[in-house]
């Protein structure tokens, strides 16, 4: 707790001048509550002794006095409420964006493993409550204990023994927060778990809500949902039954230390011991006294809140991306594409099998080369490595000469284009999703990447041309329609290497023909590794390669392993 409580504090640092501000002000207004009732004990006590004129003179210079201070008390809670509040929202738009920016350093493994509604959950709602926490947290600390010692110390000067009565129950009370306080933090920090989950189940719904309706499975999904939501409605009782008890109990605290006061006054009045307006006066700053008690109460519950939230925060700024830039990485330059797999094996985290077995493969810059082989014999993996999406577990990979792990991520991916079965294109216009090939390139240049894709006609037949806004991942565009914004894209980036991964497989005839001859196009004098499920798409590959469990079993040409008659030459016939 203590560390992410210094990380907690380590964002106020670039508000710090806001934040000493909002304490100041804090502090003024928390002065000018315990000033008031001063003033009414000096009217009891001295003004009613005063002749006529000579009061009413000092009660308007009092009523003055009192305005001026409302006035002042006014702008202080005026800064608080709105300043504190901006300081608070900015300190949580940077914990959000040190996240974001943390969710773009994880590799694909971390992601195998995550999902989607509970990442958004540590970005979103978790955050949600950091802002009222970070802004009120301290400035309510502060505001209470000034109070509460305030209160103190003028209660001591009317009257000690009352002042003792008054704190009879406070560490009765104090030890009663906190046995309620650690529950209820158990308790938030649930809520969380289980409004990420549900967080995941409406994103895997809403993101397969197609599928859903195309089975009529409505029902199923509303069941499902429930399920989760009922999880959420449990904790939240959970939650709640011990801030229940937290509340009630720390309001009746405070009642009791009301009911003491006045009792205990009650007795020394009837004595003579207490004058009247003191006892009056008293029993006002009781109400100054506990009037910081429910703000600390208020705070307990705020501070579980945000502290739950800001605790998940930090469990997900704990993971440590697995693939980084080496201390000694330099960047890849002038690439030519000469690629060499020097004896590679891999095995994801989850798993002691191995997908990959000694792997060594020396491709010419400007080679095309086809990957076949069944289904889990490794092909995609194998393209994966040459980006870094996963690190190879043993041997290496070099481009040019150079380890892939000695250059920086970023100079290796941009040397890099690729091009899947599964196209993603984000919600925004044509334009916007090719541009995203190369940012910052010229509307000529987009253009022209589009032509190369033959993509430009189809694009100019649409409502707004390059403007048309496609829809959540192109779904207003089809299949043949998204591959060719995603290979103009690719155009635009001009990479030196290429990986097309069954960019075809899942295109009608006539859409995989257009295709094809903008792969065609686009791999010409480049580095290129494509992975086939139709094996009549890459006969005229230099070098075509069997992958299987073993590693790569048959290597040649299509007409050479046809003559031999081997693992290509029987799935060739299969889906001939």
């Amino acid at each position: 707790m203590k560390a992410n409580l210094k990380k907690m504090a380590s964002y106020y640092k670039p508000y710090m001048g806001t934040f000493l501000l909002d304490m100041f002000f804090a502090f003024v207004a928390s002065m000018i509550s315990l000033v008031i009732p001063l003033v009414v004990r000096y009217i009891t006590t001295n003004v009613k002794n005063m002749d006529t004129d000579t009061a009413v003179k000092t009660i308007f210079v009092l009523g003055i006095v009192m305005i001026v201070l409302v006035l002042v008390q006014f702008v202080a809670n005026y800064f608080i409420t709105n300043i504190g509040h901006v300081m608070g929202a900015k300190m949580e738009y940077d914990m959000r964006a040190d996240i974001f920016a943390h969710y773009q350093k994880l590799s694909f493994s971390f992601y195998d493993d995550q999902k989607v509604g509970q990442l958004m959950s540590r970005i979103t709602s978790d955050l949600f409550d950091i802002t009222e926490l970070l802004h009120h947290g301290p400035e309510n600390l502060a505001i209470s204990f000034i109070k509460i010692i305030g209160a103190f110390i003028i209660l001591m000067n009317i009257n000690g023994y009352l002042t003792l009565a008054a704190f009879a129950l406070l560490p009765i009370m104090f030890s009663f927060a906190f046995l309620l306080n650690r529950r209820m933090k158990r308790a938030f920090k649930e809520n969380r778990v289980k409004i990420a989950e549900i967080n995941t189940g409406i994103e895997d719904n809403l993101s397969g809500i197609r599928v859903v309706k195309s089975f009529a499975n409505e029902a199923i999904e509303k069941e499902k949902f429930k399920v989760g939501n009922d999880g959420f409605l449990n904790a939240k009782k959970n939650s709640y039954f011990y801030m229940g008890l937290y509340h009630s109990g720390m309001t009746a605290f405070t009642m009791l230390i009301n009911v003491v006061v006045i009792m205990v006054g009650g007795f020394f009045v009837a004595k003579d011991n207490v004058p009247v307006a003191d006892f009056v006066t008293f029993l006002l700053y009781i109400n100054v006294f506990t009037d910081p008690i429910k703000t600390l109460i208020d705070f307990a519950e705020q501070f579980q809140n945000g502290y739950s939230g800001f605790e998940r925060f930090m469990e997900m700024m704990a993971v440590e991306p697995d693939i980084k830039d080496s201390p000694n990485a330099v960047k890849l330059t002038n690439v030519r594409g000469d690629i060499v797999f020097d004896d590679v094996s891999f095995k994801y985290n989850d798993t002691a099998h191995r997908v990959l077995r000694h792997i060594n493969l020396n491709v010419s810059a400007g080679s095309y080369v086809a990957l076949v082989g069944s289904s889990g014999g490794g092909k995609t993996t194998l393209c994966s490595l040459i980006p870094r999406f996963y690190e190879v577990t043993k041997g290496s990979i070099s481009i040019d000469g150079k380890d892939i792990r000695n250059v920086t991520i970023k100079s290796l991916r941009e040397n890099i284009g690729i091009v899947q079965q599964d196209v993603y294109l984000f919600a925004g216009t044509v334009y916007d999703n090719i541009l995203y090939g190369k940012p910052g390139a010229s509307r000529e240049e987009v253009i022209e990447a589009a032509k190369l894709a033959n993509a430009h006609d189809f694009i100019m037949e649409l409502p707004n041309g390059y403007e048309t806004d496609i829809g959540q991942r192109g779904i207003k565009l089809s299949g043949g329609q998204k591959q060719r914004l995603s290979i103009a894209r690719v155009f635009l980036k001009n990479p030196p290497i290429l990986i097309f991964d069954e960019a075809t497989s899942a295109l009608d005839n006539e859409s995989e023909n257009i295709v094809k001859e903008s792969l065609e196009k686009l791999a010409h004098n480049r580095t290129t590794f494509v992975i086939a499920h139709r094996l009549s798409t890459i006969r005229n590959a230099e070098h075509i390669l069997v992958l299987t469990e073993n590693g790569i079993e048959e290597t040649g040409t299509h007409d050479e392993l046809m003559a031999k008659n081997g693992i290509y030459a029987q799935l060739y016939k299969w889906t001939k």
